[in-house]
């Protein structure tokens, strides 16, 4: 009955999902060009928090793993052009395939998986896991062609040591939008 009563508000308001999906998109990139401003101006862990990352989850979720895998990859890349933080090489260019890989995954795990609240924090930590997996693999291409090593310990340093508060922030702080979002009607 909901997928019929969304397809019919759709119809009426002349506006397709893949229309509604884009302006989503282009919000949540610009919330990852806009985030880290705001959590910079926290001592200490302002950017040990990884800002960028919770519009791009968000979008996987809400938009679908398309548009999260395009958000993601888009959004270092440009805020590197833009702002010039990230740095391009090696930070953000393998920051592009973790993003990417996070929001196709929290997209892709979020629609294979029953819509419970138990799938939400399932898809969150499997697209962390992955994205987090495809960091190192793509860091360890990218150091290795600029000379330079890319250790065990760099790796687990980078994805989980020194990620904590984000690891944390991210758990506490997305499957609560979620549920939100779906509690009100603006996802299924």
């Amino acid at each position: 009955m909901e997928a019929v009563k969304t397809t019919t508000m759709k119809k009426q308001s002349g506006v397709s999902s893949s229309t509604v999906n884009m302006v989503l998109a282009a919000f949540f990139l610009a919330l990852c060009m806009v985030l880290p401003f705001l959590t910079g101006q926290i001592p200490a862990i302002g950017s040990k928090i990884s800002p960028m990352h919770i519009p791009v989850l968000i979008c996987g979720f809400v938009c679908g793993w398309q548009w999260g895998l395009a958000v993601g990859f888009v959004a270092p890349l440009l805020r590197s052009v833009i702002f010039g933080m990230p740095p391009m090489m090696p930070t953000a260019a393998a920051m592009a395939f973790e993003m990417a890989a996070y929001g196709a995954a929290s997209g892709l795990l979020y629609a294979k998986l029953p819509k419970s609240n138990g799938s939400i924090y399932v898809s969150l930590i499997g697209a962390m896991l992955i994205g987090r997996l495809v960091w190192g693999m793509v860091s360890l291409v990218l150091y290795g062609i600029m000379g330079n090593a890319f250790t065990m310990q760099a790796f687990l340093a980078g994805a989980f040591f020194n990620a904590v508060p984000a690891i944390v922030l991210h758990i506490a702080l997305i499957p609560v939008i979620i549920m939100a979002l779906r509690n009100a009607k603006v996802m299924k």
